[in-house]
């Protein structure tokens, strides 16, 4: 009696395992159909391999009578993390890695978005909790138990299993560890080794400045940028000792706004004989207008933006630098500026504390930051009150410090064109035509309207404050709107009656420099968020390199030819240059180049290694200077 017992029991545990090991397979062969164009055997084989091992682990620790819940739980988690992963990857187009857990307090504010970004087949990953509780239902109604001894013959087969896939998965991890492009690895590697590959590299990459200080890494960051740039110098005519524009608007005010969602091709658009930004295009006709400028922007999105627009440092891309850097002191242009006398103030709607900017802000060097509690909430949208109520606040507070003879530095963040882009009936200002009413692009450009139109007060404002002709403004957005699933390139082109890429489009956003007294022009160069801080330094008159200030974008007013980097949204690898974007296969030579001026593929991209070598290195000269930041 009790060797059937010990069978029926032994039986029912090994049902159990193969059971669940196969409904977790199917869970990973969904992720991939959801996510790749295609399957990867080898990618098939990681996550075959990965997911034994993870069963074999619980099958080895857990007790018989506890065993089919620690499995039934362990195959929820499973796919509570292939779901939030998927809605991640349909609003980011990226596999997250286990950092952007860090990011979990702040999904109740952006709440409309990723609802927006769910797709009913998206809990098909959930079906397997069904399958699981019909078969223990199954098995109660049987009479079966789970219950007996555990064979020592079985845990060596268990054991067995175990080593041979850790030893499998350490060998795919090793071998592709070192691929650039984070969805190729993604794919390569499997679901489960590329967390662990991630966190490989996440543990590794402090270790890789234990000898450095930031003085050699200037010099580096200097060598690099003269060996890539010296044939561009030798080639054009001698520089001028003093910079074109420097010191233009030297004790100026100076406003940035970063626009919230806002891609570059709204710029001049009409759609129905109704402009869609005319207070922009008039500020892009008078002003410096880059028409050729990317984000840049990681795993913090909008805050990231914020950081590098103001410190001139890429984001590391395997966390928020909000989060991952708040602690430091962070050379900045707010601490620049506070030489010269500044006052650096911050504005945005939201609470401070979302993305950790609360610890930001002071590690930037502002001295004020105005957040939620500053602004009535007219809700105007998930963040609340509208960019009508930002300026007006800001206006209030600079006008303190106008009238006292202060100069300040102000940073406007808008929230009113914040995903999913619904801008309250009687606040909209253009109709959609029937073909995009209650589409997504419907609605992102009906939010792009309103946020030109605020812009447009906060400059009458500045106006009738007598500060306008003291004050630079400059404009830029912060990342893409528009999101690919819903959004097909060639509907998109059909219905607004321009060429548009899914990549070079997607990620092209306005740069706006309006200077007091100053004819502007359109510049063709390439640029980034990167370049912003340096640009608005040599407009003032401070020399970066006499402050001994580390930048690693360029002044876009001082330099012919440019290279910016990409990466999360982009693999690591890829780069913007005046004429293509790059983005890495495995590796350089099998990548992909789009010239970002026809929107046409480019075959031959043999030339541009050279950008590849420099943008890989500058990737990790910034990610080395980041971390020797001090902490404050």
């Amino acid at each position: 009696m009790a060797t059937t017992t010990a069978t029926t029991s032994n039986g029912h545990r090994g049902s159990v395992f193969i059971l669940v090991y196969v409904l977790i397979m199917l869970k990973m062969m969904l992720f991939r159909h959801f996510i790749y164009d295609g399957f990867q055997l080898g990618g098939i084989w990681a996550d075959m391999v990965a997911v034994l091992a993870l069963i074999c682990i619980v099958e080895l620790v857990t007790t018989p009578r506890w065993k089919g819940l620690v499995f039934g739980v362990i195959s929820s988690i499973i796919s509570l993390l292939l779901f939030a992963s998927t809605v991640y990857f349909n609003y980011y187009s990226t596999v997250p890695i286990y950092t952007a857990l860090q990011g979990i307090g702040q999904v109740g504010q952006i709440g409309d978005s990723i609802a927006s970004s769910i797709e009913i087949t998206n809990y098909l990953y959930f079906l397997d909790i069904v399958v699981l509780i019909i078969y223990y239902a199954y098995k109660r109604f049987k009479g079966d138990r789970v219950q007996g001894r555990k064979h020592i013959a079985k845990r060596w087969h268990v054991l067995t299993a175990l080593a041979v896939c850790l030893i499998l998965s350490g060998f795919y991890i090793k071998s592709d560890k070192k691929i650039a492009n984070e969805l190729v690895q993604a794919e390569s590697l499997g679901f489960l080794n590329y967390q662990i590959t991630a966190a490989i590299k996440v543990n590794e990459e402090p270790k890789s400045v234990a000898n450095e200080n930031e003085m050699t890494i200037a010099t580096s960051v200097m060598k690099l940028q003269d060996d890539q740039f010296k044939e561009q110098a030798s080639g054009s005519p001698a520089q001028p000792i003093t910079p074109k524009y420097f010191g233009v608007a030297k004790g100026k005010n100076v406003i940035v706004i970063q626009m919230e969602a806002f891609q570059n091709f709204a710029i001049n658009l009409s759609v129905n004989g109704q402009v869609i930004t005319p207070v922009l295009n008039s500020l892009s006709e008078r002003g410096f207008y880059f028409p050729h400028f990317f984000q840049q922007i990681g795993q913090g999105n909008t805050s990231d933006a914020e950081f590098m627009s103001n410190a001139s440092i890429y984001p590391t891309g395997v966390t928020a630098m909000s989060k991952g850097y708040g602690d430091r002191t962070v050379p900045s242009l707010p601490r620049l500026l506070k030489k010269e006398n500044y006052v650096s103030n911050t504005f945005h709607v939201n609470d401070v504390t979302f993305w950790d900017r609360d610890k930001m802000y002071p590690a930037l060097g502002f001295d004020h930051y105005y957040d939620k509690p500053f602004y009535e909430n007219d809700n105007f949208n998930g963040f609340g009150a509208s960019d009508i109520e930002l300026y007006k606040v800001g206006v209030e507070k600079l006008k303190e410090l106008n009238d006292k003879n202060v100069p300040f530095y102000a940073q406007f963040i808008t929230a009113s064109s914040h995903h999913p882009f619904k801008v309250p009936a009687q606040l909209k200002r253009i109709t959609m035509p029937e073909s995009l009413e209650g589409t997504q692009l419907g609605n992102y450009l009906t939010a792009l309207n309103y946020t030109d139109y605020a812009i447009g007060q906060l400059i009458e404002d500045l106006k009738a404050n007598g500060m306008w002709d003291d004050t630079i403004l400059v404009i830029y957005g912060d990342h893409f709107g528009l999101q690919p699933k819903d959004n097909d390139v060639n509907w998109v082109g059909q219905q607004l009656g321009i060429k548009y890429n899914e990549r070079v489009s997607r990620f092209n956003i306005p740069l706006i420099v309006n200077v007091p007294g100053v004819e502007g022009e359109v510049r063709g160069l390439v640029g980034g968020q990167v370049d912003i801080m340096p640009t608005i330094a040599n407009l003032l008159g401070i020399s970066l390199e006499k402050e001994g200030f580390t930048a690693f974008g360029h002044d876009l007013f001082n330099i012919e030819h440019n290279v910016i980097g990409m990466r999360y949204y982009l693999p690591t690898g890829s780069f913007f240059n005046d004429e293509i974007l790059f983005v890495p296969g495995k590796g350089f030579d099998d990548g992909t180049a789009v010239n970002i001026r026809t929107l046409q593929p480019v075959d031959d991209f043999s030339k541009y290694r050279k950008d590849y070598d420099y943008i890989m290195g500058l990737l990790k000269l910034s990610d080395k200077y980041a971390h020797m930041l001090p902490h404050s």
